[in-house]
């Protein structure tokens, strides 16, 4: 008989991260309009890049810490990040702090999730991996729906300010439930934070075990970048008044297929899995460069949503998969760097294409469309590859 993975440590960590994704996710539907009645409308793409690029900075220390200090402290430290951030943001109502503040809370996706992964990774047993990165990041993704639908909802119905407020009380309680939880860092290998650790060395910053998910997830990150830069003013242009419909019906549409891809992937290996992601991405990207209405919209939303229920928690299995357990942490956070690095790109690049009009959408997406491609034929080749090593 199976050990359940479903254990009460299991489910404080996913409370913690749905409250987390809900935290900072409500704000990325409002702030475009946002900025642009500060006047920096032409710097949409910024929003994300910004944040991102901060995260991506951030891995090589949050990576480090989780493998030297622990992995509740690191959590902590990227929720405590949003919760400062949401005050302080009714505070940046001009250009240039609004962008620095979007820099520093970028640090909060730097920290929260390569501890997360880290646990999860010590808590479940091998052969469940994907499935248990599967319900977290249902878990996880029902944050990423409920965030932007309650964002638009506050936004309707109150000043803009309150949605800040919110964002930050909801990083609060999810604080509060890290505070419970017990340390899964082995008192052995566990060390006392000193300023040590914040001296990284070329060597502690990238695992290149972890490099054939590092290309895949790079890729097939940067469709993500462009969809949540501009799929906000898509929305706008066809009559929707709340921007987070698209990832409201995205993220619900990737909830169960989490569960099952995650499954099947400990039962076919991750490759195989990962290949119908790209193919379904490419044709989700496919149809929102045509989409002129409401329905049409919807269905790409449906495609989109499932290209990520199963790409982002294999990810994150395969990545744990091809590290050694003392660079668990690493290995993290350098699939995340990749991350990162593939949704800034992709909410910037995009935009010089773009040049916020509506009538050059369908080129943008296109081309975000052609760079995903190259995460599916690198797939493709990694697996015969892979086949004809076994063969020999």
């Amino acid at each position: 008989m199976k050990k359940s993975i479903f254990t009460l440590q299991f489910w404080l960590l996913c409370t913690s991260s749905f409250l987390f994704f809900s935290s900072f996710n409500m704000l990325i539907p409002e702030l475009p309009e946002y900025l642009s009645k500060m006047g920096g409308g032409e710097f949409k793409g910024l929003i994300i890049s910004l944040f991102t690029l901060t995260a991506g900075l951030s891995r090589p220390f949050s990576g480090k810490l989780t493998d030297k200090v622990g992995r509740v402290p690191v959590m902590a430290f990227g929720s405590l990040v949003c919760f400062v951030c949401g005050f302080l943001y009714p505070l940046a109502t001009t250009v240039i702090p609004f962008f620095l503040l979007r820099f520093v809370h970028g640090f909060s996706t730097g920290f929260k999730p390569t501890g997360t992964s880290a646990y999860i990774a010590d808590i479940v047993p091998a052969d469940r991996r994907g499935e248990s990165m599967g319900v977290h990041g249902l878990i996880g993704g029902l944050g990423m729906a409920f965030g932007p639908a309650l964002g638009g909802w506050i936004v309707q119905h109150f000043d803009i300010n309150v949605l800040f407020y919110t964002s930050s009380i909801l990083s609060l309680l999810s604080i509060l439930i890290l505070l419970n939880m017990k340390e899964t860092l082995s008192i052995e290998r566990k060390e006392k934070f000193a300023a040590a650790h914040l001296k990284i060395n070329r060597h502690e910053i990238i695992d290149k075990s972890v490099m054939p998910v590092v290309i895949v997830i790079f890729f097939t990150s940067f469709a993500y970048g462009t969809i949540v830069t501009l799929v906000p003013d898509l929305s706008q242009s066809i009559g929707l008044k709340n921007k987070g419909y698209y990832f409201l019906v995205y993220t619900l549409a990737s909830i169960a297929i989490r569960f099952l891809a995650g499954k099947w992937s400990d039962k076919n290996g991750r490759e195989q899995v990962l290949v119908i992601g790209c193919w379904t991405l490419i044709f989700a990207i496919l149809i929102i460069a045509f989409a002129q209405n409401v329905f049409i919209l919807t269905i790409s939303a449906i495609l989109f949503g499932v290209s990520m229920g199963i790409i982002s928690p294999i990810s994150q299995a395969w990545t744990v998969d091809l590290c050694q357990e003392e660079n668990r942490g690493k290995a993290i956070a350098t699939m995340y760097i990749a991350l990162e690095a593939g949704i800034g790109f992709g909410a910037l690049l995009p935009t010089f294409i773009y040049q916020n009009k509506i009538e050059n959408l369908p080129e943008t997406f296109l081309f975000s469309m052609a760079v995903v491609s190259i995460a599916l034929i690198y797939l493709i080749l990694y697996k015969r590859k892979k086949k004809t090593i076994h063969y020999i």
